[in-house]
């Protein structure tokens, strides 16, 4: 439905450690270039807990946007979650860890959900809102650009590879939430990230 991008950085006591941010995006009209691990034109401020490889691009859908509008009652633009892409008919929640889409000329693939964060409710200007969001479960997905190409609203996300493993981006951020019960086969899943892998091996440690 859109493609999103920084519109304004802001800084202040609520934008963390790094004391800027580009959470504040916003929807931009034609392609947009999808490279070198980014988007185009949009700011990522925090590398340590944003951008890279593992989450070079943020999906957020609309169906989830829409079931914040009627639970907070407000209305909520297009890039208001921090999210690149907003998207339309695609199960963010459940798309497979490792499935692939084609988007206009670029191949992405869902590596990881989105953890809330402390920028993320001062942004909102909602101090209950890490709590809220692990609640709803509706975390938007991370993706890893595997083919850089050019994207625009409007285009078809076209679900090319679905991988056989069954752990989903609710699977895992259920996990990161305190379900513990697929630990093991999140270990195991190829395509998690090595800090997920990682983090995932030292909770089966502990």
């Amino acid at each position: 439905m859109s493609v999103n991008v920084t519109s304004i950085v802001h800084e202040g006591e609520w934008t963390g450690s790094v004391g800027r941010t580009g959470i504040d995006k916003r929807s931009v009209h034609g392609r947009v270039r999808l490279c070198a691990n980014a988007v185009a034109g949009d700011v990522v401020a925090d590398r340590k807990a944003h951008g890279g490889y593992d989450k070079a691009v943020y999906a957020y859908a609309r169906e989830d946007a829409q079931w914040w509008e009627r639970e907070l009652g407000i209305s909520i633009a297009a890039g208001r979650f921090g999210e690149n892409l907003t998207t339309q008919g695609v199960d963010v929640t459940h798309a497979l860890i490792g499935e692939r889409w084609r988007i206009g000329s670029a191949l992405l693939e869902v590596s990881q959900p989105r953890i809330p964060c402390t920028v993320f409710a001062g942004f909102w200007d909602r101090s209950t809102l890490i709590k809220d969001f692990t609640s709803a479960g509706r975390p938007g997905s991370y993706l890893r650009i595997i083919e850089e190409g050019e994207i625009g609203a409007g285009d078809e996300i076209v679900i090319v590879h679905r991988p056989s493993h069954g752990i989903t981006i609710s699977d895992l951020f259920a996990a990161k939430s305190g379900e513990r019960s697929r630990i093991a086969e999140i270990t195991n899943v190829p395509e998690v990230s090595d800090s997920i892998r990682d983090w995932a091996q030292r909770i089966l440690g502990a």
